[in-house]
């Protein structure tokens, strides 16, 4: 198999066993090529010892699968690039949380070779697009956690008017709303108090910050359903954030967020699932209590 390797330029450390994944993969008789800024990062500033791989920059790869190393928030930039390819990603774990990149660095030997015998399966993971003015160039248009529309400043709610289909819903008077898919259900919108959504259904859900009433309350709608948002703010401005990439609006600014055309495939080496990893990482059943 020919793996393209993306990673976290900026991590404080690496881990010897994330060295040892490039060898594992090579003793395998797969390939790799790794990311340009990520290469510099292993060789340059790390000293490691690579030469077996090739490199490449942003999207300009051919691969069978692709490898994120670092937490989600890597996962996430790593999709941004790659999306448009179709090639399933795998997600590798080397910080604390992470829902999208649940594989633990120290048990990559044994998913990878799961992986290498096609002991794994595909699931498809629906993504949001958003349409709007003044989007900036270095922001993705394409959302697979969520996008969130946020007050610009510590002092007072904006006014978020929404509609679905080019129906009324409601005005939200909130700090913001974050409309999330099912893989985003356990990143921003759960510190929200959205709902747990299992990653391969086919909704969106709609959570508001902070409303100021408390009948505001997350809402779950198909994902063949078109929302449109308008914005006012006392400080005639709000903030958009697509998986985490921020920019700023004026308000009044016509805001359109439905499913996008295409998905991002994922790759679970077997034995791997959305509950067991949801388990572990909300650690439900764990008794904390000291004996």
């Amino acid at each position: 198999m020919q793996f393209a390797i993306f990673g976290n330029p900026s991590a404080s450390k690496a881990n010897l066993a994330e060295r040892n994944l490039f060898e594992f993969i090579r003793s395998m008789g797969d390939t790799i090529c790794i990311e340009t800024d990520y290469f510099d990062f292993l060789t340059n500033v790390l000293g490691w010892d690579i030469h077996y791989a090739t490199v490449f920059k942003e999207n300009q790869f051919t691969a069978d699968a692709i490898i994120s190393i670092g937490g989600d928030g890597t996962f996430l930039r790593t999709a941004s690039k790659s999306v448009e390819k179709g090639i399933p990603m795998i997600g590798i774990n080397t910080g604390r949380l992470g829902f999208m990149a649940d594989i633990n660095i120290d048990n990559t030997k044994e998913a990878l070779q799961l992986i290498h015998n096609g002991e794994y399966t595909i699931q498809q993971r629906s993504m949001l697009e958003l349409k709007m003015a003044g989007i900036p160039d270095s922001c993705p248009r394409y959302a697979l956690n969520d996008i969130a529309i946020l007050k610009h400043d510590v002092s007072s709610m904006i006014s978020i008017r929404a509609s679905v289909n080019n129906e009324q819903l409601v005005t939200y008077m909130a700090d913001g709303l974050v409309v999330a898919t099912p893989t985003g259900s356990t990143a921003y919108s759960l510190s929200v108090g959205g709902p747990i959504v299992s990653p391969e259904t086919d909704i969106i859900t709609l959570t508001p910050v902070a409303p100021h009433s408390l009948t505001m309350r997350p809402l779950v709608l198909s994902n063949n359903q078109t929302i449109n948002l308008s914005v006012n703010s006392r400080s005639h401005s709000f903030l958009v954030s697509i998986d985490g990439n921020s920019f700023s609006c004026a308000e009044g600014t016509c805001i359109e967020i439905k499913k996008a055309p295409f998905h991002i495939n994922v790759m679970k080496p077997n034995g791997y699932n959305f509950f067991s990893t949801l388990r572990d990482k909300m650690m439900w059943g764990a008794d904390n209590r000291e004996n």
